[in-house]
């Protein structure tokens, strides 16, 4: 298989889709915390890029080009593809209505000391999962493995991603009813987490 082959039309696609969601994502995710905190409050970590993140990425980018050079007809089955990024645009929309929906109660860093503008926001998007920033990421990143035709990535992004939020959810939420009492008590008895298998 040559060259042009392997880079055809379907790796061109896929991959600048793949590129573009990430890009997209981290830039709206930084310029959205600029907009609501402050050029002075945001810090690089507003884009959300860690040691273990880059790594996924790598290993995702990594599957593709083993997968595009020796099983190519793997990637080939656009409807999959499709739905991957359809799951991608739907991820994103959800976690930026859930950043603008906040507003100033959203952080990045889980807070563990109530602040005087750190509010419970329990309409709009917060009326329908409790966490719908995780919601939508999570969505995002299995979606993102999807679109790519990556199996083995969809089910490790899938695998990771929840049991990040499975630990984050429990440890947020300790402060949250210290900061919130009787009211998230109640709150969190009527609306589900937004993330499968997470109370």
């Amino acid at each position: 298989m040559d060259i042009i082959e392997v880079f055809s039309y379907t790796a061109c696609r896929q991959l600048s889709q793949f590129i573009a969601a990430v890009l997209f994502f981290h830039t709206s995710e930084y310029a959205l915390s600029v907009w609501t905190h402050g050029r002075s409050n945001v810090t690089l970590k507003s884009l959300l890029i860690s040691k273990n993140y880059a790594i996924a990425m790598i290993g995702a980018l990594l599957e593709y080009g083993l997968e595009i050079t020796f099983f190519p007809r793997l990637k080939e089955y656009w409807w999959i593809s499709n739905l991957g990024l359809t799951m991608v645009v739907i991820g994103e929309v959800i976690r930026k209505v859930a950043m603008v929906t906040a507003g100033r109660s959203f952080t990045h860093l889980i807070k563990v000391q109530h602040e005087e503008h750190h509010r419970l926001i329990t309409h709009g998007i917060y009326g329908f999962v409790r966490h719908p920033a995780y919601t939508g990421f999570f969505i995002w990143s299995v979606g993102s493995q999807i679109m790519l035709l990556n199996p083995i990535c969809t089910l490790g992004f899938a695998v990771v991603v929840w049991k990040f939020f499975a630990g984050r959810i429990p440890y947020e939420e300790f402060f949250l009813k210290q900061f919130f009492e009787v009211e998230y008590d109640l709150y969190a008895q009527r609306v589900p987490s937004g993330v499968p298998f997470v109370k």
